[in-house]
């Protein structure tokens, strides 16, 4: 008997309907698999071995690297591994670079006022639009010049194709894209890395899925913000030779619970409003091979690390340029940040914040990295953006003015949970070319981050925090 919904359909697709509930879903898998062993016994029977036994090295290392025993040991050990060479490594030559920075900032300065330039434009310049810039290259550019080269040595050696083997059935679980994990691991680095790199999903609603959800990545903008308060409110429980391990700890906490977000929002949306059928993966795992070391560099520093700092210093120079007017311009005696902090200090309590911290995420849209220096600068009402060496001075600045532990909890899940940079939402439109879907990943995520510390905040009060 015909299904009214048949009338006019061709009848091959009919076919393909009924055929499609008797071989199973699978089938496509158990093609493949016949395909590659009907290969394998080929081989076997037009190749002949002499001589000792040739060891397979990469069969090997592939029963290592892809079991289902130590396959995922291995990809967390290798992630906090990253992530502690990145946090640790960094140090000295972000602090190299911002003292080199700032000594030509004080030059620049003190040469504007010889020169007798109006006090406003000096701010404004020096103060504003640099101080921002060089914050921002201080900040982003040692870790990622570690980073990438990292990333980049492991998918030249033929790693990174095993972690999408590993976790594609994750993937598949919440209607995602296997590939959506090495689009994931570009995230770390930079969120607009991330995006960019979903062009290897063929899909284009599994791509789409990957790109909206590439933001619960924590990237390096957001890695100054979760190390203070590790700093602030969890190493300081800690000796400090331990210090350095239990930064790395809270940022791989913080990291597996983007990636659990990840999945459970990418399930969400396969399951609504981008539902659809889950494309096959198949990844053939290519050999094992020695890295280029130029190719490496190449890679890593000209096409990922100097292209995505270009495009935050391009948004970095007018955030850097507002947060000095906020600081200084006053009305009835009183700055526009003070003004602005005071009226979203209602809004921030229902979600564990204050107005302080929301101001300065929205200031500091452009780049993440300038969050805890204008947060620092409103809480000291100054005229510019500060920063504090010292965490047991840093750690007092913020008790005095409120912040307990569930204030440290909800600003670290909001640096997680909320909406992307400039940088990533302008690449976002140019991957997509859709304002609608633009508007969605960044309404999607700080939903969700508002939801989220508005039920920490409720509870912790709820028991008496």
């Amino acid at each position: 008997m015909s299904h009214p919904s048949d009338v006019g359909r061709p009848q091959i697709l009919k076919d393909a309907e009924i055929l499609r509930t008797k071989v199973g879903r699978d089938v496509h898998d158990r093609v493949t698999e016949s395909l590659y062993a009907r290969a394998a016994r080929i081989s076997e029977r037009c190749i002949a071995v002499t001589g000792k036994p040739h060891v397979d090295w990469d069969a090997v290392a592939d029963r290592i690297f892809t079991s289902r025993l130590t396959g995922f040991p291995i990809m967390v050990a290798l992630l906090v591994g990253v992530l502690w060479l990145t946090i640790t490594g960094s140090n000295v030559p972000s602090a190299m670079l911002f003292d080199a920075l700032f000594w030509m900032h004080d030059k620049a300065e003190a040469w504007m006022i010889a020169a007798g330039a109006p006090w406003w434009l000096t701010g404004f310049l020096v103060n504003g639009v640099y101080r921002g810039l060089a914050w921002v290259v201080a900040v982003m550019l040692p870790p990622m010049a570690i980073f990438f080269p990292i990333f980049t040595l492991l998918e030249d050696i033929g790693y990174l194709p095993r972690v999408a083997f590993n976790v594609d059935r994750l993937f598949r679980w919440c209607g995602a894209h296997g590939k959506q994990s090495l689009t994931m691991s570009m995230g770390f680095g930079c969120n607009a890395a991330g995006v960019i790199a979903c062009r290897i999903i063929d899909s284009p609603r599994e791509r789409l899925i990957a790109i909206v959800t590439n933001n619960f990545m924590l990237c390096n903008g957001r890695w100054p913000t979760i190390i203070m308060l590790a700093s602030v409110f969890v190493v300081a429980a800690f000796p400090p030779t331990w210090s350095s391990f239990v930064a790395t700890g809270a940022i791989v906490g913080v990291t597996l619970l983007g990636v659990l977000v990840t999945f459970i929002v990418s399930k969400a949306l396969s399951t609504t409003v981008l539902k659809g059928e889950p494309s096959h993966f198949y990844l053939e795992l290519p050999p094992y091979r020695r890295p280029n070391v130029l190719r490496v560099i190449h890679r890593s520093i000209i096409d990922r690390t100097l292209f995505v700092l270009g495009r935050a210093c391009v948004t970095a120079a007018p955030a850097g340029a507002l947060i000095w007017i906020l600081g200084t311009v006053k009305v009835g005696g009183v700055t526009l940040m003070a003004l602005f902090t005071g009226w979203l200090d209602p809004v921030g309590a229902l979600i564990g914040l204050d107005g302080v911290i929301l101001l300065a995420y929205i200031v500091a849209l452009p780049a993440n990295e300038i969050i805890v220096p204008t947060m620092i600068m409103a809480y000291m009402a100054s005229s510019k953006m500060l920063e504090l060496d010292d965490m047991s001075q840093l750690g007092n600045l913020f008790h005095a003015n409120g912040w307990t532990v569930t204030t440290a909890a909800c600003v670290m899940l909001f640096s997680l949970l909320h909406y992307p940079c400039a940088t990533t939402t302008w690449t976002i439109y140019r991957e997509t070319r859709s304002w609608k879907w633009t508007l969605f990943a960044n309404l999607m995520p700080l939903t969700l981050a508002v939801l989220v510390c508005g039920g920490v905040a409720q509870g912790a009060r709820l028991f008496g925090n």
